[in-house]
């Protein structure tokens, strides 16, 4: 009852939407609390963890075990760590009491989980599946460099039971060897990753992660560069390479923001023809990771098809939202693979590019902004229209593009995030895009000046 209160104050206050109090509150009074709400889930519970894209799967998968007509609890407005799955739990049993759902322990839990919390949420849950897509760097500051995270997530895998399947990015030489560390004897691993060679680039980003054998210590090689250092990657010194994923996305077409279409890997070694509302080869990968956890669940084909093709861009992930007058396009920029990848999309909207451009160095940002100097704008240059630049260091994002080629008279600076909107709106023909590239908390700052004006709706209702 305290935890309940405690998350309807918090909405009601104006705080947020309590996705995360509740949790944190009864996690306090009751230390095995998330344990034993997890054990209502008589279908057990999927982790979903990543740099990237962790919010955006854990959406499709829901879907697709939805689609089978699967009872789903999710942490669908993204509160990821152990007090916002406790919260998602908390709340899914306060709906079924008031539904007076008497019909058993049913339902699956699936939820997107903090990179550094994976093990507690892990070790509560005793989870299904484990679905790990990718480490980049992010938030220097908190988590150190990828190795350190990627240390933490090979004792998990050792730490899980023989029950646990784990669904590995075969593409990610930091997470690929995860299987074969675990201690208990079994082979519930299934490997994804893309297999179109047509999607390559020609070179690894010049700030690229994970060049390094983790083996050997030796430099990786690559015949396919996908996202970042995902790809097709091999060690010459030690000879160990990208192994053959289970399920694999062999015809990608990409369709600027708004499609993608693959040919993927499906249950029984079918071949799955796939249409999915979201845009970019990284959401191929999302796609992906969620096809080979349907997979593993024992859902079937036509389920996965219908669920994949139903889902809509998450909270801040290219969502758009309409702004006097003009389509406003928000794409969360947290980190240098997710903005290049963002980048990366834009080069295929049609030009001039209207941008706002938003950077803080907030706790859930990051406190160190220099990851800004390893995106690669440049490409953008010759194709932009305006550019407004905003948040706590938004000097520094001038200083940047300045450094980068774009003379101070190309853009425009805007402490206030309110006015930085104003300008970049007004800057955009009537009719018109804006893509907005905010930090996470940025996005929360803008979004909620987006409800203030009437313009879209508080992110915690989700779905």
């Amino acid at each position: 009852m305290i935890a309940a209160t405690a998350g309807g104050l918090s909405r009601a206050t104006g705080r947020g939407g309590g996705t995360s109090l509740p949790g944190m509150v009864l996690n306090r009074l009751e230390p095995g609390a998330l344990a034993r709400l997890g054990g209502g889930l008589g279908g057990g519970a999927v982790c979903i963890s990543a740099t990237n894209g962790k919010t955006t799967t854990a959406r499709l998968l829901s879907a697709c075990l939805r689609a089978a007509g699967r009872d789903v609890a999710a942490n669908a407005a993204g509160a990821n760590l152990a007090s916002g799955v406790t919260a998602a739990l908390l709340a899914r049993q306060r709906r079924r009491r008031a539904a007076r759902d008497s019909t058993g322990c049913g339902g699956i839990g699936v939820f997107e989980v903090d990179e550094a919390a994976l093990g507690q949420i892990a070790d509560a849950l005793g989870p299904r599946a484990v679905v790990l897509m990718n480490l980049f760097r992010d938030q220097l500051d908190r988590y150190g460099e990828l190795e350190a995270i990627a240390a933490r997530w090979a004792e998990v895998a050792r730490s899980l039971g023989p029950a646990t399947t784990m669904v590995l990015n075969a593409d990610d030489p930091a997470l690929a060897h995860l299987g074969t560390l675990r201690t208990a004897e079994t082979d519930n691993v299934v490997l994804f990753g893309i297999d179109d060679p047509a999607v390559g680039r020609p070179e690894l980003p010049h700030a690229a992660d994970a060049v390094r054998c983790g083996g050997c210590g030796g430099p990786l090689s690559h015949d396919l560069i996908t996202v970042g250092h995902l790809g097709h990657w091999r060690c010459d010194g030690c000879g160990v390479r990208r192994p053959q994923p289970h399920i694999s996305a062999r015809r990608v077409r990409l369709a600027g923001l708004d499609r993608l279409d693959l040919g993927v890997d499906g249950p029984g070694g079918a071949e799955l023809e796939l249409s999915a509302a979201l845009g970019g080869l990284h959401n191929a990968y999302n796609v992906t990771a969620a096809v080979a956890a349907a997979t593993a669940l024992g859902v079937p084909a036509e389920a996965i098809g219908n669920g994949i093709g139903e889902v809509r861009a998450a909270f801040g992930r290219a969502e758009q939202v309409s702004l006097d007058g003009r389509r406003l396009r928000l794409l969360l920029a947290k980190n240098p693979t997710g903005a290049n990848e963002n980048i990366r999309c834009l080069m295929a909207e049609p030009a001039p590019l209207n941008l706002l451009v938003v950077l803080n160095d907030r706790t859930a940002d990051g406190r160190d902004p220099s990851w800004i100097w390893d995106v690669d704008y440049e490409p953008l240059w010759d194709r932009l229209g305006s550019v407004t630049l905003a948040g706590d260091r938004c000097w520094d994002l001038a200083l940047r593009f300045s450094y980068g080629g774009l003379g101070p008279a190309r853009f425009a600076v805007r402490e206030s995030l309110a006015d930085a909107l104003d300008s970049a709106v007004a800057a955009t023909p009537p009719g018109g895009a804006l893509y907005a590239l905010p930090t996470y908390t940025a996005l929360l700052e803008l979004r909620a000046e987006l409800v203030r004006r009437g313009a879209a709706h508080d992110f915690w209702q989700e779905s």
